[in-house]
């Protein structure tokens, strides 16, 4: 299940931590019925959930968790026959959580989401349960090797990572004292990250450009859209008010004001002109416009927390390769980051307008380092939070085993 799903039915996933009120949520019924096409099994809760959801095999089953939520409900009342479910199971998981498990006759995939009061109904957390079709077994001529069966029997989605080398084109962005060009500086460094992202299994990259050529703003973040990315992330080489500023910073987006003078400028230098509003992207336009406030408000909120955990995690890998000019994730109203429902960071590896910074940055070693520094980064992000439904998140819960 891809993110952008909340949109419209406010799913929870461990990319998007939603500012719920602390007290516990009750899971107070369950009800179960079958069409034609799949399973669909409800949960009454007394309040708003975070919840995530993996499967595991060897036997089958469907696990999810639900944060910071109590049981007082009974499954022993469900009719499970011939459901594809063959039991349920719960108990206390972590400190405050819930785990439920279902055992299950067969493998079946999952879609899960979050259902908001209405129509006389509280919250309630579905799961849709549906068979997977397998194509015909072969016999193999002679015995395959161990893991290749397994990726085979449990396919999963990469990790999509949007990788915006900034400028180009008619846009040189910043140039150093000695003519040295960001917009050059970047597309290297952007390269080299998509290489190694390219690497690494599950994961896929895509370059907003791959050559010298101008990209606006908008397009920048349509690009991420187009892709479904999970992560965007937009690559600088700046300039600085004082030529002694040094060290590479990470930026998030900032609804409010800036966290310093230094991000109020920044995002200044960089939105000049071409600025965009996120509810566009949305497709919002056919809902009533207090509830598209809403959805935008929550939707931005959480993207906002996922950004500032991904840029912590940049961070704390560039802290060995270069100095920071900033500890801390800054803010600021960047355009570029304006992207409503994927995560999405800035990175300025280095000030071009600092003569030692720049001389570092137009060096291939330096570039690779920087490159290889952000891909530790991001994939440290993305173990801790992998996106539901992907394969790292599938890795994860193997090498965590058996429930």
């Amino acid at each position: 299940m891809h993110r952008r799903q909340l949109l419209n039915l406010l799913l929870v996933s461990p990319l998007f931590t939603l500012p719920f009120a602390a007290h516990a949520t009750q899971i107070r019924n369950a009800r179960l019925w079958r069409s034609e096409d799949k399973l669909r099994l409800v949960f009454d809760l007394s309040g708003p959930v975070q919840y995530k959801t993996f499967s595991l095999t060897a036997p089958e089953r469907v696990i999810i968790d639900l944060s910071g939520a109590g049981l007082t409900g009974d499954f022993s009342q469900l009719m499970l026959k011939n459901s594809g479910i063959t039991s349920i199971r719960s108990g206390h998981f972590g400190t405050n959580d819930t785990r439920i498990v279902l055992d299950l006759a067969s493998p079946m995939q999952l879609n899960s989401f979050l259902l908001p009061p209405q129509d006389g109904q509280g919250h309630r957390l579905v799961l849709d349960l549906s068979s997977i079709t397998h194509a015909p077994r072969q016999i193999a001529a002679e015995p395959a090797p161990l893991v290749a069966p397994v990726d085979k029997a449990h396919p999963r989605r990469d990790i999509i990572v949007v990788v915006d080398p900034g400028h180009g084109g008619k846009d040189p962005g910043a140039v150093g004292s000695k003519g040295q060009r960001e917009k050059d500086v970047v597309l290297s460094i952007a390269q080299l990250l998509a290489k190694r992202l390219k690497r690494e299994k599950g994961f896929d990259v895509k370059l907003v450009r791959n050559d010298d050529f101008f990209v606006p703003l908008r397009k920048r973040v349509e690009i991420a859209h187009k892709h479904n990315a999970d992560m965007f992330i937009s690559v600088h080489a700046d300039a600085a008010p004082r030529i002694t500023a040094s060290g590479a910073s990470v930026y998030a987006l900032s609804e409010g004001g800036a966290t310093s003078a230094t991000a109020r400028f920044m995002a200044q230098r960089e939105n000049g002109a071409d600025l965009l509003g996120a509810t566009s992207l949305l497709n919002l336009k056919d809902k009533d416009p207090m509830l598209a406030g809403v959805i935008l408000d929550m939707s931005m909120n959480a993207t906002i927390a996922s950004s500032l955990q991904l840029g912590h995690s940049i961070l704390g890998s560039l802290e060995g390769i270069t100095s920071l000019h900033q500890k801390r994730v800054e803010q600021a109203g960047f355009a570029v980051l304006k992207s409503p429902d994927v995560p999405s960071i800035l990175v300025e590896t280095g000030f071009i307008s600092n003569a030692r910074d720049s001389a570092r940055l137009v060096t291939a070693r330096h570039q690779q380092a920087v490159a290889d520094g952000l891909f530790e980064g991001l994939k440290k992000y993305f173990q801790k939070n992998p996106p539901m439904n992907s394969y790292m998140a599938w890795a994860q819960e193997q090498k965590n085993g058996q429930v």
